[in-house]
């Protein structure tokens, strides 16, 4: 119902690409920039000044930016509460999360998600947790999910539930026997690890530094991108390392790695990330609160295997 053609131009200005945009709104290219002609030549005049591969809002561009977002804002808003009424949840859902709830947490969550509110239609982008903060901050979607502390201000945290990160290495490898591990066992071994700016990496970082270990100290021989890259590289014999338990389920039933607590445990939250400010759509709403009680649901369980 909102013109198409102001929410075309305001995912442009706000990701500054038409190419970044026609992915954003699943368009082809040229139908986003035939939308912002269309808005140019009603204004006649230009929004964006174009200079090799770079674009920037002119300042009639800025203007009809500002308005737009208020507009589409209250467009959501309005629609929202129109839908509160006839108990209606449908609508577009863009949530953001780190590789490793992408991977081995929202599989499942989504799916039950999806059999409750079938109209809602959901987007999954994923990146790591620095780049998630990025995407709320930027309003790229509606909801990030990290496993990182969050320092800006302006958002809103939301803990969801705890992951425990443990240490793996080889079944065949001298530690694969020990009850558990503690920092300083760590120190001098081959070490893998994310990349900078991933959420599992800082946290280790500071359970080092907390247990009087400098993450300088530690052997670190290479970096990936990805847990199932980590998991291949310590099945081959290249190091050990510490994931998330969430993530190693299958090779621990397979055998092809072992997993051991560390000593103090290590755990992190997992948590909803999102503008304090901004309307928060009704299905944004039921999402969190169906992953609040989906979590809840699984707390137990996830004791019970720890016990175990």
């Amino acid at each position: 119902m909102a013109d198409r053609r102001l929410q075309v131009f305001h995912t442009v200005a706000r990701l500054l690409s038409f190419t970044k945009a026609a992915e954003t709104l699943h368009m082809t290219q040229p139908a986003v920039t035939f939308q912002i002609r269309q808005l140019e030549e009603h204004f006649n005049t230009r929004l964006f000044d174009r200079t090799h591969n770079r674009i920037s809002l002119t300042s009639a561009g800025q203007r009809v930016y500002e308005y737009a977002d208020r507009i589409l804002s209250l467009y959501s808003e309005m629609d929202s509460r129109v839908r509160e009424l006839t108990g209606d949840v449908s609508g577009i859902l863009i949530i953001g999360a780190s590789t490793t709830i992408a991977e081995y947490v929202l599989p499942g969550l989504l799916g039950e998600f999806q059999q409750r509110y079938p109209d809602v239609n959901v987007r999954l982008s994923v990146s790591n947790s620095l780049g998630v903060v990025h995407m709320v901050e930027n309003n790229s979607v509606d909801v990030g999910i990290v496993e990182a502390p969050v320092t800006n201000k302006n958002l809103a945290v939301d803990v969801c539930w705890h992951d425990e990160l443990v240490f793996i290495c080889p079944p065949g490898h001298p530690f694969a026997k020990k009850a558990v591990i503690t920092a300083q066992d760590i120190v001098g071994l081959p070490f893998l690890c994310r990349e900078e700016g991933s959420g599992t990496r800082e946290v280790i970082n500071e359970y080092l530094e907390q247990n009087k270990v400098s993450p300088h100290d530690v052997n670190l021989c290479m970096e990936f991108g990805s847990p199932e890259a980590i998991k291949s590289a310590v099945e081959a014999g290249l190091g050990i390392s510490v994931v998330s338990r969430a993530t190693v389920g299958k090779e621990l039933k397979l055998g092809t790695l072992v997993a051991l607590p560390l000593k103090p445990v290590l755990k992190r939250p997992f948590s909803f990330v999102h503008q304090r400010q901004k309307f928060r759509l009704r299905a944004v709403d039921e999402f969190m609160n169906f992953a609040h009680e989906h979590c809840e649901k699984q707390e137990p369980e996830s004791k019970k295997s720890a016990g175990d």
